[in-house]
């Protein structure tokens, strides 16, 4: 976004503001059995709010399927949904690089909870200059059980009659998380340790190879809206060329360019290379369907990568 739409955008969400509320908690005054209004950014974070809230909160996904968060631009009835709700629900970690400073803005109507903030630093991966810390940490059930803990509080901390709900539905997430983390070490073990490498459109999988002994490679950085050029493209060829890894795989969230170039200039080099599938990385899958939930999202990329990998 230029600087100039920024100045324009923002003074749209100064004057939204202003039209919204005069700054009181709307979740200060709900009445008896009135469900609360629940923003979320991405479907990843809003899988956990509709766990853990339940009967007691109607959660909106600001981001649909197949919306890269990286890219995202927020439209002013994204401001007045965040403003209007009882609870704001985001990543965190610059993964929403475009909306820091409407949360900023925000916050003064809505509590605004960070799902990330409480993950210790040492378990957080570097993700360069423009990102201190890799945001992806979904891709990883331990680091995302502190996730989990987070909208928990958060939820506890607009609604404290409901707690015994909130922190009992946390739990239930969180033995799941555990029964999906022992189904990735299960599979992952299938995979000859030679060919435990992920080939993808971006580095969206850190998390996920410190997880599970994977090697992680990806043709642009952390975010998708770093360019890739031809020395990329020609680094990730001789990495598949050397190593004879003959799969890589698509993003439902990434363009296929890039994993495309790859396809093409291994080819010149005698190196067959085939697509693996495509794996979700920032954006689930279409609501309704499995994959358009965090568990069968995970276990999707698991058994993708399992039967591709072999």
């Amino acid at each position: 976004m230029s600087l100039l739409k920024k100045a324009v955008f923002f003074s749209i969400v100064m004057v939204t503001l202003g039209a919204c509320g005069t700054g009181e908690n709307s979740g200060a005054s709900e009445g008896p059995g009135e469900k609360l209004s629940v923003v979320a950014t991405t479907g990843q974070v809003r899988d956990v709010a509709e766990h853990i809230g339940g009967d007691q909160a109607d959660v909106q996904a600001m981001m649909g399927p197949g919306v890269d968060p990286h890219l995202y631009e927020p439209t002013q009835q994204d401001v007045v949904s965040l403003a209007e709700a009882d609870l704001n629900l985001y990543n965190g970690l610059n993964l929403e690089g475009n909306m820091g400073e409407v949360f900023e803005n925000v916050e003064n109507e809505t509590p605004s909870y960070a799902v990330t903030e409480n993950i210790p630093e040492d378990m957080l991966i570097s993700g360069g200059e423009d990102y201190p810390h890799d945001p992806h940490v979904w891709f990883d059930p331990d680091r995302w059980a502190y996730a989990v803990e987070a909208v928990k509080d958060a939820f506890i901390e607009v609604d404290e009659a409901n707690r015994e709900e909130y922190e009992k539905r946390a739990q239930q997430y969180l033995n799941n998380l555990e029964e999906l983390d022992a189904y990735a070490q299960e599979n992952i073990r299938k995979i000859p340790e030679e060919s435990r490498v992920i080939v993808t459109a971006h580095d969206a999988f850190s998390y996920f190879g410190d997880a599970y002994g994977m090697e992680v490679e990806g043709l642009q950085g952390i975010s998708t809206d770093a360019e890739f050029g031809v020395g990329d493209v020609n680094n990730i060829v001789d990495l598949m060329v050397e190593r004879s890894i003959g799969a890589l795989f698509v993003e439902s969230s990434v363009s296929e360019q890039a994993v495309n170039s790859v396809v093409e200039g291994a080819k010149e080099r005698g190196q067959q290379v085939e697509i693996g599938g495509e794996l979700y990385s920032d954006a689930m899958g279409e609501a309704g369907t499995e994959e358009g939930t965090y568990e069968g999202m995970f276990r999707h990329n698991i058994d993708t990568m399992a039967s591709s990998l072999q």
